[in-house]
């Protein structure tokens, strides 16, 4: 039985709370202060509500004018942020020592203001305090945190007169400093009269140049560093990881990551997601996914950047899974992660899941951050939806510059130009000021109005805003311009420029094309590839496409077609096919045209047969038209136009059956045509025409003078096209094609200006065969010269003619 006994082991001692031996020290006498309970609290005390709990009972016991209670006392109410209660114990102490003052010192460096920090630091001099490195360090840090320059040069030249520069730890700090008041050069100079660099000085100095967006020589000092036999750490692979990111240099890259891999560094979690951030950069998203699949731990930012890598390389579908994932793993998204998320959802237009999201960020409690709610109008405008980014962007509190550069952005690219003019008037009401930014964002809301005096007014601004040297803005006066019918004004504008990008050249050649201008178009992009340093795109060659397209230019855009593959190695989109098409079917060569579609390496799209349909109507080859016709409507384009245009040709074949029975299929599919609509602008005001319409003030004389103009260009040869009108009477076709929107918007504009006035109209669809031919002669009969843009091009109608010369 002995043997089963087993030996008597006492319990540990309980581990007594906080209570418990608050408790023991109120019921207990002591007579050395050291030793007294309240002593052993202080020394556990982990925050200020523990704190006020002992005070009581140091003052009760008299132990508040010992010296270790007053220095202990004094280290805990810095380290809590309590700094003036910190300053009434020193008061107290009657032999104040110099490591009381540092202590204070360090609790304003780290929880007080900078004013109050450096006051301090002022009076401990003034009480005879000679300062200690380490006050230096803290003090710097806080002068670079809050970029204050001035203060921060007094303290390196206090540092040096209080002789530490040469200290290491000192003069890294003065380099750090620098190197965040953007003094790169000044932070230079200090670590270069280093006597003597550690690890640590290397670092600072690199993320100096890191930090400071100069990527390259943040590398080229990581050579340096090695040449002094200064090892990487894991500190300087985490800096020098993104300045590769920066430039692209996937080959360095890897070899920073197999560095990281011999050293044992892959494991960190930081190191794991700069690379995930660098590889994703530098477009290399399979190895940045390989890496962030390898991760046994990932947080939050890992997960940010490979959403955002592959966010910012447009497999925003990728994007979304990552961040379902995210989600399934119950991390909690963070300010980063919903903007990346929304910029995914804004890149495929998915409002589906761009609401979720806003659900979710109104959860984690970001509807009040400006950044996200701007990332939220930006998507919801580019899903279509601007009207509820103008909602958020009502209720936003705090708007920021780039609240308003968002909105009036998402109202120019939704075809709301008067309320982006608008938003852009009521901003500098509001004395926020535009930016460069702002501007590329209104011109094209201006370019959609093609009103060139609106132009003029856009360009005085920039004028007066000293941006006429801005590429970008630059750019988008040349485009608006070339849009408003002032392709004059932005020639000039275009040999202005000292600087100019690829977007640029396409917005002048585009110019060119869409004003009827091919050969000029031709001359300016033979310029751009023999006399420049800009290379074209794929867009760049289905402009100049286009521009032989309606300048007839056959021979010219087969050249073109072929080099585009030749030599530059672009393969042709649908686009592009469909620019061929319009092409040769524009200059009547059908069947070369029906040969082409047949021979695509590709299944030809809407665009491809709805060009061949619209020269088969052009050139009324019924036959051809009926197949492009037919192949058409089996793609079910939602445009109703080109069901117009396929029952005006059979209209115009007197196939009265065919246009019945496309009417018939548009009404089962629920396709209607837009109605056409023509604008003109008078004082300042904008007059819209529609057919047939009587709503508008001057309707009276604006029929009665109209009606004396058909009559003139009747005599002058004009014979009225009805071929696309039926089921009524030859009168009453010829009367209906009289109230046209066109025809009317021209005959306010003459009654309306001075003679010998340009007249300048806007149409949302394309110019129908009779008002182009009745506009010629109108321009014969009255002496002014007319300009309309349609949805496709411009038409500059003078003395008979137009430049479009009936490639319309």
């Amino acid at each position: 039985m002995a043997s089963a006994l087993k030996p008597f082991i006492p319990p540990p001692p309980a581990k007594s709370s906080f209570n418990d031996r608050l408790y023991t020290a109120k019921s207990s006498t002591w007579h050395r202060p050291h030793t007294h309970p309240s002593f052993s609290l202080l020394e556990i005390c982990s925050n200020m509500k523990e704190l006020n709990r002992i005070l009581p009972l140091i003052i009760k016991s008299g132990l508040s004018d010992q010296p270790v209670f007053q220095t202990k006392l004094i280290s805990l109410f810095s380290r809590f942020g309590c700094l003036p209660q910190a300053a009434l114990v020193l008061d107290r102490v009657e032999d104040k020592s110099d490591e009381l003052y540092h202590s204070v010192l360090k609790g304003h460096a780290h929880n007080s203001t900078l004013d109050d920090g450096f006051l301090f630091f002022t009076q401990m001099r003034l009480d005879g305090v000679q300062p200690v490195v380490y006050n230096f360090t803290y003090l710097l840090k806080t002068c670079g945190d809050n970029f204050d320059l001035t203060r921060g040069k007094v303290l390196h030249a206090l540092s040096i007169t209080s002789g530490f520069g040469s200290n290491v730890f000192a003069m890294t700090a003065v380099v750090n400093m620098y190197a965040k008041c953007r003094q790169i050069n000044e932070s230079k100079k200090v670590f270069d009269r280093m006597f003597q660099r550690d690890l640590v000085s290397w670092n600072a100095i690199i993320a100096a140049y890191a930090q400071n967006g100069l990527s390259r020589r943040a590398l080229d000092m990581v050579i340096a560093m090695q040449d002094e036999w200064k090892r990487p750490d894991l500190i300087t692979l985490v800096t020098i990881l993104p300045a590769c990111a920066d430039f692209r240099f996937a080959k360095l890259g890897k070899s920073i990551h197999a560095y990281a891999m011999r050293c044992g560094f892959e494991m960190y979690v930081n190191i794991s997601t700069a690379l995930v951030d660098m590889y994703s950069k530098c477009g290399l998203l399979g190895t940045a996914r390989l890496v962030f699949d390898r991760m046994s731990v990932r947080n939050v930012v890992s997960w940010n950047s490979m959403i955002d890598g592959y966010a910012q390389n447009d497999c925003s579908e990728e994007a979304m899974k990552i961040f379902r994932m995210m989600l399934d793993k119950g991390v909690r998204p963070t300010d980063v992660t919903i903007m990346a998320a929304l910029g995914a959802c804004a890149d495929l237009g998915d409002l589906d899941q761009g609401r979720l999201v806003h659900e979710l960020l109104i959860e984690v409690g970001l509807e009040s951050d400006v950044s996200v709610m701007n990332s939220l109008i930006t998507m919801y405008s580019r899903c279509r939806r601007v009207d509820l980014a103008a909602e958020i962007f009502e209720s936003l509190k705090g708007k920021t510059l780039v609240s308003w550069n968002a909105m009036i952005l998402g109202f120019a690219q939704n075809e709301c130009p008067y309320k982006a003019l608008n938003l852009f008037c009521n901003m500098q009401k509001k004395h926020t000021k535009p930016d460069s930014f702002t501007l590329v964002s209104v011109i094209p809301a201006v370019a959609y109005i093609s009103i060139l005096r609106q132009a003029k007014w856009i360009h005085g601004y920039v004028m007066r805003s000293c941006l006429l040297k801005n590429v970008y803005v630059m750019t988008a006066l040349v485009d608006m311009y070339a849009k408003c019918g002032g392709v004059i004004i932005a020639r000039r504008l275009f040999d202005m420029m000292e600087e100019r990008h690829l977007i640029t050249w396409n917005a002048m050649i585009d110019g060119y094309g869409t004003h009827g201008q091919g050969k000029a178009a031709i001359e300016l992009f033979e310029e751009m590839i023999h006399r420049s340093p800009v290379k074209p795109n794929d867009v760049t060659f289905l402009i100049v496409l286009s521009a032989c397209s309606h300048s007839g230019l056959v021979d010219e855009g087969l050249h073109y077609f072929a080099c585009m593959k030749r030599d530059y190695g672009f393969e042709p989109s649908m686009d592009h096919y469909g620019s061929m098409v319009d092409l040769l079917g524009r200059a009547g060569r059908l069947e070369e045209a029906w040969n082409f579609i047949e021979g695509m390496p590709m299944e030809p799209g809407i665009s491809v047969y709805g060009a061949m349909l619209g020269a088969c109507k052009i050139h009324q080859n019924v036959e051809l038209g009926e197949k492009a016709g037919n192949a058409l409507l089996n793609l079910e384009p939602e445009d109703g136009g080109y069901y117009v245009l396929l029952a005006n040709m059979y209209a115009t074949a007197s196939m009265w059956n065919e246009v019945a029975k496309v009417r018939t299929n548009m009404e089962k599919k629920g396709v209607k045509k837009n109605p056409g609509i023509s604008c003109i602008q008078f004082k300042n005001k904008v007059h819209t025409f529609y057919s047939g319409c009587t709503n508008h003030p001057q309707s009276k004389e604006i029929y009665t003078r109209l009606e004396i103009l058909i009559d003139e260009i009747k005599a002058a040869g004009y014979v009225p096209d009805t071929s696309s009108i039926h089921d009524v009477e030859d009168d009453v076709k010829v009367q209906l094609l009289s109230s046209h929107s066109e025809k009317l918007a021209i005959s306010f504009g003459l009654i309306s200006s001075a003679p010998g006035t340009t007249i300048q109209i806007r149409k949302n669809l394309r110019v129908c065969g009779d008002c182009h031919n009745a506009t010629k002669f109108i321009s014969l009969v009255t002496g002014r010269e007319i300009i309309v843009r349609d949805m496709q091009r411009f038409h500059h109608f003078k003395d008979g003619h137009c430049s479009c010369r009936d490639y319309w």
